[in-house]
């Protein structure tokens, strides 16, 4: 699937791909490619996240998208100004090669990318699940409360 909605990229523009169960992240750094912080088969960052560390890659953007939809989504631009496309490439461009720390919560590829283009790491990515979780857990105890309950109900009556 190509792109799926909004303007095509520009050089310094945050990249989202769309995958079934997460998102993502690079920078697109022109001609076709991006760079991201990925496993060392450049699948995703995900399966990067059991060994500690991934490695930047310079990838055409098609064959990162490996058949999920990808879209331009610089949403940070309206809390924090980006730097300037001309540095976020020289930037990105600098690290190809590299092997640097990977953490879901606080090294992944939506922090690589956005470092990139604000100088600061943001994901809401693991803000939302983070959410998810205290919102499932106040269900869960809501709902053992509520058999706790009823069970003392009955073995009262």
């Amino acid at each position: 699937m190509p792109l799926i909605s909004g303007p095509p990229p520009k050089p310094g523009d945050l990249i989202e791909f769309i995958r079934p169960f997460y998102q993502h992240w690079g920078i697109y750094v022109g001609d076709g490619y991006v760079v991201h912080l990925t496993d060392q088969e450049g699948w995703s960052s995900l399966s990067s996240a059991l060994g500690g560390s991934a490695v930047v890659r310079k990838d055409l953007l098609e064959s990162v998208a490996n058949g999920c939809g990808y879209r331009v989504n610089n949403k940070y631009d309206q809390k924090t100004i980006p730097y300037p496309p001309q540095d976020v490439v020289k930037a990105a461009l600098d690290l190809v090669g590299q092997t640097m720390p990977y953490s879901v919560t606080s090294a992944n590829c939506e922090h690589f990318a956005t470092e990139l283009r604000y100088g600061k790491c943001f994901s809401d990515q693991v803000a939302n699940v983070a959410t998810y979780a205290a919102v499932g857990g106040v269900a869960l105890a809501s709902v053992i409360t509520m058999f706790a309950f009823l069970r003392n109900k009955r073995q009262n009556q």
